[in-house]
């Protein structure tokens, strides 16, 4: 066994308390460290993440894809949180928020989505190894995904994390949410000039901007947000557009 893969996560209780009001359970630890020993150990044929250091993995892809669940986990629950049973992560990359997440929620049923399919299908592998039963995979653009009726207005939550401008992962996500559906959109620094943009692009999607969740990463004081959309209409059957129209031109 090599040194880096001898490494162990941090456990770091009280923050996860302190910080997002939950604590994983033994066996989530248990598997979050499973979880970091077969990237590490993937890394070497498939290109899964430059984090690789124990501290660095914990804050930049554990502590901060469950950031994104915080609403849930508030003593006294925002009355606009919603009823969640199916998720999709698109983008998924390395598995990021989305093993976390089914992880931490195993009630939810989380598809992992990428259009990368040897990542795919090492995540497939992995979480077989995790003995994860929540998951489902798919490599597929998130464009082509919109506009499939098998998924379309299918989903109760979309995440996206890392994957371009706001309103470009708005118009990924927004077409997979079902009517009251949320879509949560991980950002770094956020900005007055980038928020009246964006609600500009949402009101063609369909969404409204519900929450803006700002914080602090809680080992190197990075700055993040997390943007919470609500889908409060239908989306128009001309989003998403064509494959690579949302990022090269954002709405």
């Amino acid at each position: 066994m090599t040194d880096m893969l001898a490494k162990q996560l941090p456990i770091n209780g009280h923050i996860w308390q302190e910080t997002l009001h939950w604590l994983p359970s033994d066996e989530q630890q248990g598997l979050f460290e499973q979880l970091y020993q077969g990237i590490v150990a993937g890394n070497r044929q498939v290109n899964l993440t430059r984090i690789t250091e124990p501290d660095g993995f914990w804050e930049k892809h554990l502590w901060d894809s469950l950031s994104g669940l915080a609403p849930w986990c508030e003593p006294q629950k925002p009355e606009w949180l919603p009823t969640v049973k199916t998720v999709i992560d698109i983008g998924t990359g390395g598995g990021f928020p989305g093993v976390p997440v089914a992880i931490a929620r195993s009630q939810w049923h989380v598809t992992l989505l990428d259009s990368t399919r040897k990542k795919i299908a090492f995540l497939q592998t992995l979480c077989e190894q995790l003995g994860l039963t929540n998951t489902t995979f798919l490599a597929e653009r998130a464009e082509v995904l919109g506009r499939d009726p098998k998924h379309r207005a299918q989903y109760d939550l979309a995440m996206v994390r890392a994957v371009g401008p706001a309103s470009t992962c708005a118009e990924y996500a927004l077409p997979l949410l079902k009517k009251s559906g949320f879509a949560v959109l991980f950002r770094g620094q956020w900005t007055d000039e980038e928020e009246d943009l964006f609600v500009g692009a949402l009101d063609t999607l369909g969404g409204e901007l519900v929450a803006i969740c700002p914080w602090e990463t809680p080992l190197t004081q990075g700055v993040r947000h997390c943007l919470y959309v609500k889908k409060v209409a239908k989306t128009d059957n001309d989003f998403p557009r064509t494959v690579g129209m949302p990022a090269k031109h954002p709405l």
